[in-house]
């Protein structure tokens, strides 16, 4: 019984750590220097959209308010 429950267990070790392996290796893959570009050009196109709205909204917002004179 003992003998059953060591091979189980060396089983399930070995079986994890081959999981763990090829889910390390395909993630380090699967990020190609491309990839990580379009991360990078997306974020850029993303903050200077915000700062554009931002900026076009602060001018209806000042457009909007009568004049204090």
């Amino acid at each position: 019984m003992r003998t059953v429950l060591v091979s189980l267990a060396v089983f399930v070790t070995v079986l994890v750590a081959v999981v763990a392996f090829v889910s390390w290796r395909d993630r380090n893959r699967s990020l190609s220097p491309e990839d990580r570009a379009a991360v990078r050009d997306a974020g850029a196109d993303q903050a200077r959209h915000e700062a554009e709205r931002h900026f076009v909204q602060g001018r209806a917002a000042g457009h909007q308010m009568p004049d204090s004179t």
